[in-house]
């Protein structure tokens, strides 16, 4: 039947003209077509919209760079957008709170749900003000990929440090926090659209997920990887899902008939939009070869429910695989309808005077109540680990500190991964310098790298070099690729580390698209040196030196660092000239340079030793753990870890730090766990900061000083050593986080220290509970110390003399509160009638009858860390 258009009723049937005479409305001219009319249900919208589309503009929009439909005024938008922490990959300044599995280590479900609105508020000032500017590039839109609820099985895995760590209970309302922040509480608009990833089963290694293979028992799917999905989904409505690279039981996750079909359309009923990983489906037949080519691919992913695809074009034969049959047309609606409802839920189709977001403006960036609550979470999540003989807090009347390490001064480390860039990074040097002031010498050195005693010190050129007399490079730019005819911009800089956008300008009116540009300067040297320059960012770049091109070492292809080393003569001038062109629809490109360092670190315990307290930043970083990274230092591969053991030559300098006799405070920075069994049994003081987002300094400042009392707990076991650990390709739970690890950790999963001391005492609970019905439970906490703190209580139960498997211990309830010195405080818990249920062999949630024990306290029941912390337990009866 031919189809008819909307407007124009000449030759309809004489019956359908009576119809519409009865049934027609007056259309507001203002409106070309139904899908603009913001009076009509969203659901009118989408289906009016989806109806004018043919079917390459349909396959079009199920790419992430969704093109413009410019005939029907639909306007371009790219879905990849990141907020892990923070407004993140944005050219625009904004707030960057601590990592998020330091924001676990808050146990802070408002302080989450708190700073994923704010979150929300810069993103759609961001997004407002880019649609002002006609940029609709990607990181602009209001799709954002967050939250992680991968459980963190193996603190191996680099990209751990995305997660709230490896309990599926916090892991869900953390992340559930975060949804509801984020999305907004309007029935019909969302403020901004989340999506749980890495929807199942993912946890690396990195290094080949793409190709591998899980396949887990029903008990462990249910029991540990899928509750934080489900509640994400089910309770939490969230707007998106992301599925994994890897296969699951033999199909890649975003082609998988159990999770996708079964589980998460059929069983929990999502409606929202499911968007693959960025080039999983090219993985379907290029890395699993479990499809013959990209047509069987793409039509397969859709047919599983896979919307969208985001990094690669494979959809793009969507069209071919309609024509021969894989797919209809009809079929691929159903995505187009998901996708477009989204958008039309964030109101990119109403006129800004419909919009409420609309209004958001750029006060929103970094606003003040944003940054102060950045500094409440890096507090918040700081864990004291050990404080022997009390030797924190340090006294501020100290007359030496000396702060050592490579994270002492380390602005990357403290942003983490998937990370904003913000106006002000405080490092830790830097925070304790501020907070002594004149009075106390604050003395700093790196000392060492990470992994190795030869490190690289910063030399900066932007500071060093002189440009037509002046400090730093002479700066070119030209709207053209190929560095031709005369710059439209010439100014001064003292640095070269940029991200360029799309939609963007460079400097100016130079647009990111299409330009080029030069930095000049002129450098003498000081001492007769190596020095080792390098280059990161999307070729083509330059690097000349005296009129010479030099040749750059490094990956052949990629986006990885690439260097060269001179040697210099004191006393002899370079002319340094650093070329670069954009050829990508995005631009990065950052120059730094260092002089070559072998440490002494018999000589570095020697400068400090009149020092009246040592404080040694180190750990690990961002620069060696993250996703899929070009890493191939000791102890690293890809951006995993291949042993959690603190690498040998940090634990060397603790040695010689801990001989010259002064108090040594160690800070570990870090997005996992860390073996320390050397430091755990001969310091005095450890903490565990985290990367601790934008504030870290002054937040760790303030603990170590005494003007914040520390509270955080540890959201992942830390283990004692290598050997603790099952094969991390093995997917089971089998010994695997404090829910199931039979051995004796270190420092274990909930564990935390306070400058107080903190007592619990009459625990109220019933002696018998009824199924489905609630358990309500109460129990006093005094803050027997001296200083006023805060106290992260936790609720865990154990299932006793079941024969089918139960975690040894589940927390099911946390609460973090403040107590003044010498307050009680009664904290009241309700379990509710799911959080009593176990899962049978198939993945069935069973009611079982029983007893349960009950345990409230700082930590987990039982001794399962250094040091001691009380808990109270009681048996219940479950009837």
């Amino acid at each position: 039947m031919k189809k008819l258009k909307y407007t124009g009723l000449t030759a309809l049937p004489v019956s359908l003209l009576l119809l519409i005479c009865f049934a027609w409305k007056p259309w507001p001219s203002e409106y070309a077509y139904r899908f603009q009319d913001p009076a009509l249900s969203i659901e009118q919208r989408v289906n009016d919209l989806v109806s004018r589309l043919t079917l390459p503009e349909k396959v079009g929009q199920m790419l992430n760079a969704a093109p413009a439909v410019e005939r029907l005024g639909i306007p371009a938008y790219n879905w990849w957008n990141e907020s892990l922490h923070g407004v993140a990959r944005t050219p625009y300044k904004v707030t960057v709170y601590p990592q998020a599995i330091a924001m676990a280590a808050t146990f802070d479900t408002n302080s989450m749900h708190l700073m994923a609105e704010q979150t929300a508020d810069e993103g759609r000032a961001v997004y407002n003000e880019s649609v002002k500017a006609g940029h609709r590039g990607i990181y602009l839109g209001l799709t954002y990929w967050t939250p992680n609820v991968n459980i963190f099985r193996d603190p191996r895995w680099g990209r751990g440090q995305e997660t709230y760590g490896e309990d599926p209970y916090l892991t869900a309302n953390m992340g559930a926090n975060f949804v509801r922040g984020l999305q907004g509480t309007d029935p019909v608009y969302l403020k901004a659209a989340a999506c749980a990833k890495h929807y199942a089963v993912h946890s690396g290694p990195e290094p080949s997920r793409h190709e591998f293979n899980t396949d887990v028992s029903d008990y462990d799917l249910w029991d540990t990887y899928l509750p934080a999905f489900h509640k994400l989904v089910v309770d939490s409505k969230v707007a998106g899902v992301m599925c994994a690279y890897n296969a699951f039981k033999g199909q890649p996750c975003c082609g998988s008939d159990l999770l996708l079909n079964n589980i998460l359309r059929n069983q929990w009923h999502f409606t929202g939009y499911l968007t693959s990983d960025c080039g999983a489906i090219d993985d379907f037949y290029q890395k699993h070869k479990t499809h013959a080519s990209a047509e069987d691919a793409a039509a397969d992913a859709v047919l599983h429910g896979t919307d969208l695809e985001c990094g690669n074009i494979t959809y793009q034969s969507l069209t071919d695989a309609v024509k021969h049959g894989k797919i209809t047309e009809q079929q691929i609606d159903v995505s187009l309808k998901r996708l477009f409802t989204i958008r039309f839920r964030l109101g990119l189709f109403d006129p800004p005077a419909k919009d409420k977001y609309a209004s958001i403006g750029t006060s929103m960036l970094e606003a003040p109540a944003h940054k102060a609550h950045a500094l409440k979470m890096a507090h918040q999540s700081i864990v004291l680990l050990k404080n022997e003989q009390n030797v924190l807090p340090l006294s501020k009347k100290l007359k030496k500190v000396a702060v050592i390490g490579p994270n002492a001064d380390n602005p990357v480390s403290v942003l983490g991964n998937y990370n904003g860039m913000p106006s002000e990074i405080s490092t830790p040097y830097k925070a304790i310098k501020a907070k002594l002031g004149a009075g106390t010498d604050v003395y700093y050195t790196q000392g060492i790298n990470y992994t190795s005693d030869k490190y690289t010190r910063n030399v900066d050129l932007g500071d060093l070099g002189r440009a037509d007399g002046k400090k730093g490079f002479k700066a070119e730019y030209w709207q053209n690729n190929n560095l031709n005819g005369t710059p439209a911009v010439t100014r001064q800089e003292t640095g070269i580390n940029y991200i360029w956008r799309d939609g963007t300008f460079v400097v100016d009116n130079i647009s990111q698209k299409n330009f080029s540009a030069r930095w000049t300067t002129d450098y003498t040297a000081t001492n007769n040196d190596e020095i080792t320059f390098e280059l990161t960012g999307n070729k083509p770049y330059k690097l000349i030196i005296n009129n010479q091109e030099r040749s750059l070492n490094g990956e052949p292809d990629g986006f990885g660092p690439k260097t060269y080393t001179l040697n210099t003569q004191k006393g002899s001038t370079y002319h340094i000239v650093i070329e670069y062109r954009q050829t990508e629809g995005r631009a990065t490109f950052n120059f730094k340079s260092g002089v070559a360092v072998k440490a002494d670190l018999n000589a570095i315990a020697e400068s400090v030793k009149d020092a009246d307290a040592i404080v040694y930043v180190g750990g690990i970083s961002p620069q060696l753990e993250g996703e899929e990274m070009r890493v191939n230092q000791q102890g690293f591969n890809g951006g995993d870890r291949t042993s959690i053991m603190l690498p040998k030559v940090q634990t060397d300098l603790l040695k010689a730090l801990k001989a010259t006799g002064k108090p040594v405070v160690f800070v570990m920075m870090t997005g996992s766990a860390v073996a320390i069994p050397w430091e755990a049994d001969n310091l005095p003081a450890i903490v565990n900061a985290w990367y601790g987002g934008q504030a870290a300094g002054t937040a760790l400042a303030d603990v170590l000083f005494g003007d914040y009392n520390p509270a955080g707990r540890l959201p992942v076991t830390f283990y004692r050593s290598d050997s603790d650990l099952p094969s991390f390709e093995d997917y089971t739970m089998k010994n695997r986080t404090y829910r199931y690890f039979n051995g004796q950790p270190l420092y274990g999963f909930g564990y935390g220290l306070s400058y107080s001391t903190f007592k619990y005492s009459g625990l109220q609970a019933p002696a018998t509970a009824q199924k489905g019905k609630p358990i309500t439970l109460r129990v006093k906490v005094q803050n027997a110390g001296k200083l006023d703190g805060e106290e992260v209580t936790q609720l865990y139960i154990t299932h006793n003399g079941l024969k089918i498997p139960v975690p040894l211990k589940a927390l099911k309830g946390f609460k973090r509160t403040p107590i003044k010195a010498g307050a009680v405080q009664n904290i009241d818990f309700t379990i509710k009638p799911e959080d009593l249920m176990v899962t049978a062999q198939n993945g069935e949630q069973k009611y079982m009858p029983g007893k349960i024990t009950v345990s409230i306290g700082a930590c987990q029941p039982n001794k399962t860390s250094a040091g001691s912390q009380q808990t109270i337990s009681k048996t219940i009866t479950l009837l």
